[in-house]
């Protein structure tokens, strides 16, 4: 039985990683939560830890991945819910519910990399294809994936080579993670900031400053929808 708080948390969580891709960072989860430290928060997500609601992954940044659901947040712990982080290459470690993901799975096309630091050459063609489950798409949307280079979004808890799922749009929200064409020659993995005729390309790390560029010279690929990553 969880307590209020941890599954406030815990629905909080599950929210930000199935609309972002990621997880929310302490500081969001503490206002979410209206905590007054952050302590109170790793508090949390360690009862979280120990019900084996979560999974913290070691030495990465916001790495929070949920690996079930309790029942009064959908029938069974497990039951249609699948983690939007993805760990491959550990079979002998894969959950009971990592079974059905392969059911579902989707193939999708991975397009090449994408540059998440400084912007490199612009989508190619697929080189191969990855196995993605079913719920992390959007209806009847085209999806593709990409291999991230680089590590300017790892405070977004995106690494260097990790695939990235994109959702196929044109258009996106202030504060998406998009794949950005930038003067038709070069894309890059970035959080959209938009400022009137300005389009703010912003990394998540501090040691890669904002680039701030015409509106009409960054044309939106895609928006983030989910994380596959193997050990």
């Amino acid at each position: 039985m969880l307590t209020k708080k941890q599954l406030d948390l815990l629905e909080f969580i599950q929210a930000r990683v199935q609309k972002d891709g990621v997880p929310p960072s302490f500081d969001e989860m503490k206002e979410a939560l209206d905590l007054r430290s952050k302590s109170g928060i790793h508090r949390l997500i360690t009862a979280l830890e120990e019900r084996g609601f979560i999974r913290r992954l070691a030495h990465k940044a916001r790495a929070l991945e949920i690996v079930k659901l309790p029942e009064n947040m959908g029938g069974a712990p497990t039951a249609g819910f699948t983690p939007k982080v993805i760990d491959g290459d550990r079979p002998d470690q894969t959950p009971p519910r990592a079974q059905s993901v392969q059911i579902q799975a989707v193939e999708l096309p991975v397009m090449g990399k994408i540059a998440a630091g400084v912007p490199i050459e612009a989508i190619q063609h697929a080189s191969h294809n990855v196995a993605v489950p079913g719920t992390m798409l959007s209806g009847n949307c085209h999806h593709y994936a990409l291999e991230v280079k680089g590590d300017s979004m790892i405070d977004a808890g995106i690494n260097d080579g990790d695939v990235v799922v994109i959702r196929e749009t044109s258009t996106a929200d202030d504060g998406d993670i998009v794949v950005a064409l930038v003067e038709d020659q070069e894309a890059t993995l970035k959080r959209l900031r938009k400022n009137g005729a300005s389009i703010g390309l912003e990394a998540a790390n501090p040691a890669y400053e904002t680039r701030i560029l015409p509106a009409d010279q960054v044309k939106i690929q895609g928006r983030l929808v989910g994380l596959i990553r193997s050990y």
